[in-house]
């Protein structure tokens, strides 16, 4: 059993932020599994879900004005450091910053290979690699 089901965090607009994360998570092998629209969920806004072999564990949820952008880190996990690499070249190139290029992170480990990108509302979103590979 996975000991994590799914997270979700708002954003502030949902095409752009699915624009960007569509782009971003495809080197780690993560797609759109599923588009909610607003009349189905809650609090009204898009939901889209991202994940691996059509079930979604990453849900993104448009809210919009002051609720929107609540600032959270996602580590993603990378089967290589070329997928490391290709998700911080696909975040920049799709509306990401850069939070920190690519490289070994030996404060954590001499093998914690890792990027990281702000996304279009400002949350810390990481792709991490924990091999020599």
């Amino acid at each position: 059993m996975d000991l994590l089901n799914h997270i979700e965090f708002s954003v502030g607009d949902g095409e752009r932020s699915r624009c960007f994360y569509e782009a971003a998570l495809a080197p780690l092998g993560l797609s759109l599994v599923i588009t909610i629209g607003p009349s189905k969920t809650p609090l009204g806004g898009v939901r889209h879900g991202f994940g691996r072999g059509g079930r979604p564990s990453v849900w993104f949820h448009e809210l919009g004005g002051a609720n929107s952008g609540t600032r959270i880190h996602v580590a993603f996990t990378a089967g290589s450091r070329r997928d490391v690499d290709a998700f911080y070249a696909a975040a920049l190139s799709n509306g990401g910053r850069d939070n920190g290029p690519p490289g070994v992170r030996e404060r954590y480990h001499s093998t914690y290979y890792a990027a990281y990108v702000l996304d279009p509302d400002g949350n810390n979103i990481e792709a991490v690699c924990e091999t020599e590979e």
